[in-house]
């Protein structure tokens, strides 16, 4: 309807000026002369030629324009430059010199390309440098936090960059790709020079037959006027398809999964929530009974330590985070670890899963090490970090949720169990669902994490984590964004999860949290830690002065909230 409006609009601007330039006094005379260049094949075909440069160009230039920006944000210098390189000496010359220099230059080498080729090649590697910047821009447009949460679960750099960084980056991507793609199909006039029979090579020729200069060329500027608002309309249903603040089912037309290529893949529709049956004091509800056995100790190993680190450091630049730490946690145990802000707690947890590397020292999990070979004494990163965190089957909960925010509460949870695990994406559904039930979401399954609230988001991602079927669960402040009142409902999750034999690593400020769940509290200040025992022996009778301070001053913090 927009593209009509815009024509309609271009033959009443032009009607007056075109009639000036005819003889005939009729004064529609000129409209069915205009509309019959527009239906003219011999113009229609140069059109059907610009668009099919202006395509394989476009997808050319994207796929390399992918690979440069994907190399700027290397972490290897030479890489950056070399990428850096070409983007600037290609947005800083001319794509029509760009297009005669390939059209001379390669027949000289012996490469012999016709008209139609060169101009796709030309094309193709002007556009991969203006790509690339849009890409990259989109790219560092999305929170960081998503790729780290995805990284946490597993997923390899590919499946990461596919999954969940491109879906979030197409907002910003969309608009300046369609500019591009506008500006290639008005742009194919260009390769007339290289003797490219399109568009507007097509016009001149009509014209140096009949002289007939505005018709012709308004009849051109119709057909270029179709084309772009087509581009236009199709920028118009990829931003609506990727936009965060429409809700999604689960259930896509065909025409709406072709547009999100490959980016979003389908999930089955969700079964009606059902309220899970209660569970009996003392009994484990069945959804934990299904996770129960991949953390269950194998016979004999009961008493072997799960968790190890042994002097383990970390710096950042002159900063020393870590130092020295030495922390043993049993199967089946639940430590809690508290401590003033920049103590290395979160850090520590890191470390945990291999998100950040050790400078010194060693962490095993269950006797291995994560994402790392031993290579004499010395500790080496494997090549495939991201299998060496999946087969770890480390849960972990971020401070701030850190949900997938492009996919809903049920997408958020199987995941990585259908794309990392490849369990079947029925299963995984259903168990899923019993997740969510089980945290008081069966109702908001279908639900963005942008409609959900604090709380609620942080019990999607705990459900999440669980459906990995981890052995060990990491917490990193978990209930620091929950109201009061849900905070009971998580210990209760936790307090389930504990009985059950899942050994809990969980950084928090919360006291009663660490005096009701916790096997043994840790006191870490300055890197080290400063005091561990049991919660009655570290909460209620504390030996070290700086653990004093620090739960007065919690205590303080929790009076003037309550009040």
């Amino acid at each position: 309807m927009k593209a009509a409006v815009l024509v309609a609009a271009v033959l009443l601007l032009a009607g007056p000026a075109a009639w000036a330039q005819t003889d005939d006094a009729a004064p529609m005379s000129w409209f069915g002369e205009l509309l019959s260049y527009v239906a003219e094949p011999f113009l229609l075909e140069g059109a059907l030629l610009a668009v099919k440069i202006a395509a394989l160009a476009m997808l050319g230039g994207v796929v390399l324009g992918l690979g440069l920006a994907l190399m700027r944000l290397s972490r290897l210098r030479p890489v950056r430059v070399l990428a850096w390189v070409y983007i600037w000496f290609v947005r800083g010359t001319p794509q029509l010199l760009q297009l005669v220099f390939i059209y001379d230059a390669l027949p000289g080498i012996g490469i012999k390309l016709d008209t139609f080729t060169t101009a796709v090649i030309g094309f193709a590697l002007n556009e991969a440098a203006f790509s690339a910047e849009i890409i990259r821009g989109g790219i560092l447009s999305v929170n960081r936090n998503q790729s780290l949460a995805a990284t946490a679960f597993g997923m390899g750099p590919y499946l990461t960059l596919r999954r969940i960084i491109l879906p979030q980056a197409m907002r910003a991507i969309l608009p300046g790709m369609a500019n591009d793609t506008i500006s290639m199909i008005k742009g194919t006039s260009i390769a007339s020079v290289i003797f490219v029979n399109e568009l507007t090579f097509r016009s001149q020729q009509i014209v140096g037959q009949n002289f007939k200069f505005f018709v012709v060329f308004a009849a051109a500027g119709v057909i270029y006027l179709v084309m772009t608002s087509a581009v236009a309309g199709a920028q118009g249903l990829l931003e609506q398809r990727f936009n965060l603040e429409h809700e999604r089912t689960a259930s896509r037309s065909p025409f709406g999964r072709m547009f999100s290529f490959g980016l979003l893949s389908p999930t089955p529709p969700a079964p009606a929530a059902v309220a899970p049956p209660a569970t009996p004091p003392g009994e484990i509800p069945d959804w934990l009974g299904a996770l129960a056995g991949n953390f269950a100790a194998p016979a004999g190993e009961d008493a072997k330590p799960f968790v190890v680190c042994y002097n383990v450091q970390k710096s950042y630049g002159a900063r020393e985070v870590l130092r020295g730490i030495d922390l043993t946690v049993k199967r089946g145990e639940v430590v809690v670890v508290m401590g003033p802000s920049g103590s290395g707690k979160s850090t520590l947890l890191r470390l945990v899963n291999h998100l950040e590397r050790l400078d010194w020292g060693e962490i095993t999990v269950d006797g291995k090490h994560v994402g790392y070979a031993k290579s004499g004494a010395a500790l080496k990163p494997v090549r495939n970090l991201a299998k060496a965190r999946a087969d770890a089957r480390i849960g972990m909960v971020f401070q701030h949720f850190n949900l997938f925010d492009h996919l809903s509460a049920i997408e958020n949870v199987i995941e990585t169990p259908v794309h990392v695990y490849r369990r079947n994406p029925a299963e995984a559904r259903a168990l899923g669902m019993r997740l969510l039930e089980s945290v008081g979401l069966g109702k908001h399954a279908d639900s963005l994490p942008h409609r959900l609230s604090g709380g609620q988001q942080q019990r999607v991602a705990i459900a999440r984590a669980l459906a990995i079927s981890p052995r060990l669960m990491l917490f990193d402040e978990p209930t620091s964004a929950l109201d009061p009142e849900l905070v009971g409902e998580v210990l209760t999750v936790m307090r389930r999860l504990a009985e059950a034999g899942m050994t809990m690593l969980v950084v928090t400020h919360e006291v009663r949290f660490a005096r009701e769940v916790a096997d043994r509290v840790i006191f870490m200040d300055e890197g080290q830690i400063i005091e561990q025992g049991r919660p009655d022996e570290v909460l209620a009778n504390p030996q070290q002065e700086r653990t004093k301070r620090f739960l007065r001053m919690v205590e303080r913090e929790a009076l003037a909230e309550a009040s």
